[in-house]
């Protein structure tokens, strides 16, 4: 089964694993569920949020990176040049760090409750550091 809800900042979100297209990411990211952790928002980036893992090595590469997201895709940047994180696009987003351009493995597409994603990012940015969670199902 590859769907899962995601609950941040006190939204709900259902959503679909892209296994097909990043089975290495899912099969890792499964590995850890239920995830949880705190979105705090992008400093670079644009529209979205992201989870620091500073050092976390889930041992996938690149698959199905990209470096634009749409609002709702999930990415999993797997670290090298800057830390490991997750990283969620609410509008628009050209992924990076303070050492330059980054692409993400693209591996959650939330599917639902996508009308909420500007609230999220606002909510994130003037309240501070929110609690996530990925739970399958």
């Amino acid at each position: 089964m590859d769907t899962l809800t995601v609950t941040a900042a006190g939204f709900t979100f259902p959503a679909r694993f892209e296994t097909s297209a990043a089975p290495q990411t899912v099969a890792a990211f499964r590995k850890r569920m239920p995830f949880e952790g705190q979105i705090v928002h992008v400093r670079w980036s644009g529209e979205g949020v992201w989870v620091p893992l500073g050092d976390t090595d889930f041992g996938i590469g690149y698959e199905n990176h990209t470096s634009h997201p749409a609002p709702g895709h999930v990415l999993l940047y797997p670290g090298g040049i800057s830390e490991t994180e997750l990283l969620i696009a609410y509008g628009g987003l050209d992924f990076s760090s303070k050492m330059g351009q980054l692409a993400g493995n693209h591996f959650i597409t939330l599917t639902g409750g996508l009308d909420n994603l500007p609230e999220l990012g606002r909510r994130v940015l003037w309240e501070g550091a929110q609690p996530i969670r990925f739970e399958e199902g």
